[in-house]
């Protein structure tokens, strides 16, 4: 779950679709036979009981000359209710343009409030909405990585399996998609010390990947080696657009287009992903994006990985590979 770049920190406003139906809830993200994994640069649409610990990236941004910076986070999520959830996270960055400027310290801290709308597990389809808030003055403001300003951002994420093809579709039927769309809203509108104003921004990401583990389990099993079988290529794309109150500043889109793969276990996922800049503005070079990230509920299924409120004590649901 990656919600660290400085130049897009926060999703969106969303459209709010109708649930169907509830179906019962995991701590991992099942949805019917499907499971969508913590991917990286964008979040998952369940709600769980998880610890990314570290997450690593490192680009060289569109300045000229161009910085290199690097950011270290750190994100737990914790169900309150089987459908709500809270996760708190907070990133070290640090940016340093070779004979210019430096620049380094926290990022605001970050908390996002989750509801799961909807699992259908027939059509594999989840639906999560949450609010992201970004609490301005709790980073390193004076140098120049926090803001003394809040950003609020409601967001709509979604993700769908293909395992509802007609089974003469084959391998296809492990391919699944997930997105997110939102509107990152800050708390003022002009920012007197960079004499600026704060433009409210269109925040949206999108991934799609290949489940190894569904391909074994679902559709046929190859004989692969096992580690090719906990294997999830995946592509994501992390964008954001200004939509308002941009007077001044620059309107091209930014974001990555990051190709990887993440390796899936019992109790943690490893995570790997190059970033390509989709513009000049975006950065220069390809970067890197990797991540640690834990499974609370099947580390402690009976403590830390239930729900605060309401849990069933049930154990958590696991991958077969």
């Amino acid at each position: 779950m990656f919600r660290n770049s400085l130049r897009s920190r926060a999703f969106a406003f969303a459209l709010l679709l109708s649930p169907l139906f509830l179906s019962n809830a995991y701590a991992h993200c099942f949805v019917g036979a499907r499971f969508f994994p913590a991917t990286l640069a964008i979040d998952d649409p369940c709600v769980a009981d998880e610890l990314s610990l570290p997450t690593v990236d490192w680009l060289q941004t569109g300045d000229v000359p161009p910085a290199n910076e690097w950011d270290a986070s750190a994100e737990i999520s914790k169900r309150i209710t089987e459908d709500f959830g809270v996760s708190i996270g907070d990133t070290w960055s640090q940016i340093n343009q070779p004979g210019g400027f430096k620049l380094a310290g926290f990022s605001d801290l970050e908390t996002t409030f989750q509801y799961q709308l909807m699992k259908n597990d027939d059509h594999e389809l989840a639906m999560l909405l949450g609010l992201i808030v970004d609490w301005g003055g709790t980073g390193a403001v004076d140098s120049g990585i926090g803001t003394r300003y809040s950003l609020l951002t409601p967001t709509y994420y979604f993700g769908k399996g293909f395992g509802d093809l007609p089974e003469d579709a084959g391998w296809l039927r492990a391919f699944a998609v997930t997105g997110q769309v939102g509107y990152q809203i800050p708390t003022e509108s002009y920012d007197p010390v960079q004499n600026a104003f704060i433009p409210q921004m269109l925040t949206y990401g999108a991934s799609l990947q290949y489940s190894m583990p569904y391909l074994k389990s679902q559709i046929q099993d190859l004989g692969l080696p096992d580690f090719i079988n906990h294997l999830i290529p995946i592509v994501e794309a992390q964008l954001s657009t200004p939509v308002a109150n941009n007077f001044g500043n620059s309107e091209a889109t930014i974001g990555t287009v990051n190709p990887g793969v993440i390796w899936v276990g019992t109790y943690y996922q490893v995570g790997l992903e190059a970033l390509i800049p989709v513009n000049h503005e975006s950065g220069t070079n390809v970067g890197f994006l990797a991540q640690l990230h834990l499974y609370l509920d099947d580390i402690f299924p009976n403590t830390v990985g239930q729900p605060l409120l309401g849990g069933t004590g049930a154990q958590p649901r696991k991958l077969t590979f």
